[in-house]
C-alpha cells in the first residue's frame, strides 16, 4: 500500500488537464456484469456512475475491477489489443490502471467486516498493484 501511495503523490493525476486524451461519455464502472455481449456488439446496462471520462480511464476500470480477475481472469493484453490507443491514451491507461489497482487494494483492505471475495484476494490485489508499479 505504501508503494502505491508514494506513487500517487508524484503521479500528476491530481491535475485536471489531460492533454491529448479526448473526452468520452463513459459508464464509470468496470464490473463485467454491466456489459452484455450479443455476439456482435457490447451493450452497457448500468449507467449509475456514468459521466464525462476518457477511453483510457474506462479501459482501466474494466481491467482493474476485482470482478475482472478474481474468479474468471480477463485476458488483459488480448482485451486491450482490440483498442487503437494514442500515445497519450497509452500513458494515461498505465496511470489509471495503477490508480484503480490502488483503489481496489484500499477497498479490499477495508472490507474485513463484510468479506465478499475469496480468501487471499487482498494479498493478490497487492501483488497486482506492485506488478503495475513495476
Amino acid at each position: 500500500m505504501d508503494c502505491g501511495l508514494r506513487w500517487l503523490t508524484q503521479s500528476g493525476l491530481d491535475s485536471r488537464e489531460v492533454s491529448g486524451v479526448p473526452p468520452v461519455f463513459g459508464p464509470g464502472d468496470g464490473n463485467l456484469a454491466n456489459y452484455l455481449w450479443d455476439g456482435s456488439r457490447v451493450r452497457v446496462v448500468d449507467f449509475e456512475d456514468s459521466g464525462r471520462s476518457d477511453r483510457a480511464f474506462e479501459l482501466a476500470e474494466i481491467t482493474e475491477h476485482v470482478g475482472s480477475w478474481v474468479e474468471y481472469p480477463l485476458d488483459v493484453p488480448s482485451f486491450l489489443g482490440h483498442f487503437d490507443l494514442t500515445a497519450a491514451e497509452t500513458a494515461r491507461l498505465r496511470d489509471c490502471r495503477r490508480l484503480l489497482a490502488l483503489v481496489w487494494l484500499l477497498l479490499l483492505a477495508l472490507d474485513h467486516r463484510n468479506v465478499r471475495n475469496p480468501p487471499g484476494t487482498t494479498a493478490r490485489q497487492a501483488d497486482r498493484l506492485m506488478s503495475l508499479l513495476g
